[in-house]
């Protein structure tokens, strides 16, 4: 059975934590939380960029900062990151990343051990989930990439894998937006793949409040307009840009 490669949290143990799901349409609701490590995409402005910016990967990143792989990596059986997961006692679980479901084996071997907790997975929508993971979901956060992400079209915004996520009532997609232009894209792709308006959410980029309160003046016009919903980071206003929150 293979390991789970997690990330870590400030005291270099895995990031496994109870908090407040800040985004979506759970937000304010009890969690557990396990961050796993690796992407397959590199966002320019992603804010977990410790869970894939290597040493080595030049991938670019507005910090320009890279990690050292061992501080921020690290390997647990699925059945000792079970038992951490089921001593936080939440009814919930939260799976985020880097991205998920390029972990599919060992994160299977894990779910099946948590048979009593939902289940939430947050993805870029990039990756299929297997037949034994996807029994065991009952919500998906799907974070499809936009041109700002600094992402390649081929790669981050799969037309197949958008068909499968759209067309699944638990998937719930959340686009990220730094700019009033770049909900042009939004209305393409929903148009393109019929995402119900009622499954999609506008979120504005930042990690400062402040930056999301400017943000949001604006992209709360435009969902009124068009009938999005509007993500918060409520996260952010409640405990900054830091780990384990």
């Amino acid at each position: 059975m293979a390991d789970l490669v997690l990330a870590t949290d400030d005291s270099g143990g895995p990031e496994i934590f109870a908090s407040l799901q800040g985004e979506g349409p759970s937000m304010g609701t009890p969690v557990a939380f396990i961050r796993l490590s690796r992407c397959n995409l590199a966002c320019q402005w992603c804010d977990t960029a410790y869970t894939w910016r290597f040493e080595g990967d030049n991938r670019p990143h507005r910090d320009g900062v890279h990690y050292d792989r061992s501080a921020n990596q690290v390997k647990l059986s699925p059945e000792k990151a079970a038992a951490k997961v089921a001593a936080l006692g939440q009814k919930r679980l939260v799976i985020t990343g880097g991205e998920p479901l390029i972990q599919c084996g060992p994160l299977a071997d894990m779910l099946a051990i948590l048979p009593d907790i939902e289940v939430e997975i947050e993805t870029n929508g990039t990756v299929r989930p297997s037949a034994h993971i996807d029994i065991r979901v009952d919500q998906y956060n799907v974070s499809p990439k936009l041109a700002h992400s600094g992402n390649p079209a081929e790669l981050a915004l799969i037309p197949e894998r958008l068909d499968f996520f759209a067309g699944d009532p638990r998937a719930f997609f959340k686009f990220v937006v730094a700019e009033p232009s770049d909900v042009r894209e939004v209305d393409a792709l929903q148009r393109e793949y019929r995402i119900p308006r009622d499954r999609l959410f506008l979120m504005a980029e930042g990690t400062e409040s402040s930056t999301l309160r400017e943000r949001q003046m604006w992209l709360s016009a435009l969902c009124l307009e068009k009938g999005y919903r509007m993500s918060d980071r409520m996260h952010i206003h409640l405990y900054g840009d830091a780990r384990a929150t």
